[in-house]
């Protein structure tokens, strides 16, 4: 400062005055503010998704283990008809080669059999169609891990964007920040929809 009033300082000496006076860059203050509590919020919702991203996997992989011991089972059904359907056939022979006075027991046998078989394919039916309704179980719960997996790669990438845009005080990044979150948000939204 000068001896007749006159004030000359340097950026510098300025920046130091309005910092002390409260009045540094209220604009980019607010901006500081609002990336920090949008950054909170969006780290809190990612991580909710992240969970339940990795809970719609896990339970994918449990859906297709039950699918599979399913299938398993509905394998051994069909052996055991194969089973009977072979005894059948060797009973039809031997009824066939048989005198006539042996002829009615294994037609007996042949008759059981045939029975038997029926049973058994009803019940390998019906765990065919549990096994079934487990894997499509768990090509749901994959989609739906997808959609999670992608909402919060969409967030992260909010994140990422927001400490950009702090660094580098650009207004368009800060917008690019909010979209990337919306879009975020609204890819959850689809997977808590089941879409």
């Amino acid at each position: 400062m000068s001896d007749n009033g006159f004030h000359v300082h340097g950026p510098h000496d300025h920046e130091l005055e309005h910092a002390q006076a409260g009045s540094h860059d209220a604009d980019h203050g607010g901006m500081i503010n609002q990336i920090a509590l949008f950054t909170a919020i969006i780290a809190t919702v990612g991580a909710i998704f992240g969970y339940m991203g990795g809970a719609t996997q896990a339970n994918a992989g449990l859906y297709k283990n039950n699918a599979a011991i399913k299938k398993t089972e509905a394998s051994n059904q069909w052996n055991f008809f194969q089973a009977k359907s072979t005894k059948q056939s060797l009973a039809e022979l031997a009824r066939d080669l048989a005198p006539e006075d042996k002829k009615a027991s294994y037609q007996a046998k042949i008759d059981r059999y045939e029975k038997e078989k029926n049973d058994i394919k009803l019940v390998a039916d019906k765990i065919e169609l549990d096994a079934t309704h487990w894997d499509q179980q768990s090509d749901e719960q994959m989609h739906q891990h997808h959609r999670w997996a992608q909402s919060t790669t969409v967030l992260q990438i909010c994140i990422a964007l927001a400490a950009i845009s702090l660094l580098t005080k650009k207004r368009w990044l800060e917008y690019a920040m909010f979209g990337a979150g919306a879009v975020g948000v609204i890819v959850g939204a689809l997977a808590a929809l089941h879409i």
